[in-house]
């Protein structure tokens, strides 16, 4: 799944570079919204993001290019890659990329399958 974010005012920290807490939580989402399209019978919840690094600083007016990609199917969890590129370069490496996994679970919180 593929998604893009436009960088505004709002989402900058002090020093006028994007907020990498707002970064993480749009990965989050699209990554949340690319497993639950995969998967549209189950509930999901994050229980996991890999490594956090931050490669390079975005600036107001970047869009950003979010691209998720399932990598491993449990039982009752799933995973995905998540890149983030600057739109207008796609061809540099990613401004930032994890793993993300989340778990199936019913509506009191308990683990469920998947399948």
């Amino acid at each position: 799944m593929e998604t893009h974010r436009l960088v505004l005012p709002e989402d900058l920290n002090h020093f006028g570079f994007l907020f990498g807490g707002r970064l993480l939580a749009w990965v989050d989402e699209a990554c949340w919204i690319a497993a639950s399209l995969d998967y549209p019978h189950c509930q999901f919840v994050t229980i996991g993001m890999d490594k956090v690094e931050f490669h390079y600083s975005v600036r107001q007016g970047t869009i950003l290019n979010i691209r998720c990609e399932k990598q491993r199917e449990g039982n009752t969890s799933v995973s995905y890659r998540v890149d983030v590129f600057d739109r207008r370069n796609l061809h540099a490496p990613p401004i930032f990329s994890t793993g993300i996994t989340y778990v199936s679970v019913d509506d009191a919180g308990r683990k469920r399958p998947i399948r």
